[in-house]
């Protein structure tokens, strides 16, 4: 069992659609965790899926129609309320539209979505300007150091602004 912050770490993915982009994430999601240097996630599963599941995970979950990138959820939380274990459903046909408009690889976009889903998980948040911040900073930190490159900041302009991802125009 691959270790992360020196605990184990289990990580289980499965895939609807995108099977090509599992292997990876097998390899690259341990690596992550290890390098995100916050929570107690010891177990993730990260599940690959289509719009339509997605969009009726969002509806059902966010009230908003449409799909999204990723979702995640705590499944076990410790006496702090920390997430010890998690899933994260990344949106497949999502990332690869999102890669096209970007000019990105859709295998890079499906694992910042999987490595945004886990730091979620490992107590990240990007609800406020700061946070936001702190959290793509930290996820542009580790998908460099995994080679794929500052893939959030790299997508500023094509991604909007807190606000607009929020769905409020400016």
């Amino acid at each position: 069992m691959p270790k992360a912050s020196g605990k184990a770490f289990a990580l289980e993915v499965s895939a609807e659609v995108g099977r090509t982009y599992v292997s990876r994430l097998r390899e690259m999601l341990p690596k992550a965790r290890a390098l995100a240097k916050r929570g107690v996630l010891a177990e993730l599963h990260v599940i690959l899926i289509g719009d339509a599941p997605m969009s009726r995970l969002h509806r059902d979950f966010m009230q908003i129609d449409g799909p999204t990138d990723v979702m995640t959820f705590p499944i076990d939380l410790d006496a702090r309320g920390r997430a010890v274990s998690g899933e994260v459903y990344v949106c497949v046909p999502y990332a690869k539209r999102e890669a096209k408009e970007r000019g990105t690889r859709a295998a890079d976009e499906v694992l910042l979505y999987a490595v945004h889903g886990m730091l979620h998980l490992c107590g990240y948040d990007d609800r406020t300007d700061r946070d936001f911040a702190t959290m793509h900073a930290a996820e542009d930190s580790i998908l460099t150091t995994l080679g794929a490159g500052a893939l959030y900041t790299a997508g500023a302009g094509a991604r909007g602004t807190l606000a607009t991802r929020r769905g409020v125009k400016s």
